[in-house]
């Protein structure tokens, strides 16, 4: 049985000499950069082949929900052909360098209707982002911040990228953003669970 994760890598890795054989555009992405234009709906497909990303969804506050990470091997944003509200407050910032090949959505369109296995790659990816979806929606929206907060340690931790161990590089506010709780309440428990000698 799959557990929710927040760090996708790898998924379409078994497709990167396919899709290398495909027309697309390779781009590079600084630190600091966004994949596509915040406040626009996305018109690509991008296969990660170096780096990694940081995917949230921007409020008109200025907080920010991080809602997953992002590195080689993975596809973002997912294929379809539909237009979306809410992806014009989605956002891709680049958290080292990053280098992807980009397609078209009628490019990808026409690789996903010839591949069948790349098609169910597709499909059983965005299973994986829904199950994470309904986990946070459905169990953690019922916990108290220290369960919401040992949970999402927990997926980290098991979920890490390979030979990284038990280290999470992440900030407190990070750690805020996926929970959105603030980084106050993120503290007091950390506090807490340090003192249980967790």
């Amino acid at each position: 049985m799959l557990i929710p994760g927040f760090y996708f890598a790898g998924e379409f890795s078994a497709f990167d000499s396919y899709l290398r054989s495909q027309p697309h555009v390779e781009k590079i992405f600084r630190k600091g950069e966004y994949l596509w234009k915040p406040g626009h709906p996305y018109d690509c497909v991008q296969y990660y082949v170096q780096g990694a990303t940081v995917f949230f969804a921007s409020h008109e506050s200025g907080r920010r929900k991080i809602i997953s990470f992002h590195g080689p091997g993975t596809m973002l944003p997912g294929y379809h052909t539909n237009e979306f509200k809410i992806e014009l407050a989605l956002v891709v910032e680049a958290l080292c360098n990053v280098r992807v090949l980009e397609f078209g959505i009628a490019q990808f369109g026409r690789m996903f209707a010839a591949n069948s296995t790349l098609a169910l790659a597709v499909v059983n990816h965005y299973a994986t982002c829904m199950n994470r979806m309904l986990f946070e929606t459905i169990h953690q929206d019922f916990n108290t911040s220290r369960v919401k907060l040992c949970n999402l340690l927990y997926l980290l931790t098991m979920n890490q990228p390979a030979n990284t161990g038990l280290v999470i590089k992440m900030t407190q506010e990070d750690i805020a953003d996926i929970l959105g709780m603030s980084r106050v309440q993120i503290t007091r428990e950390l506090t807490w669970l340090r003192g249980q000698g967790i």
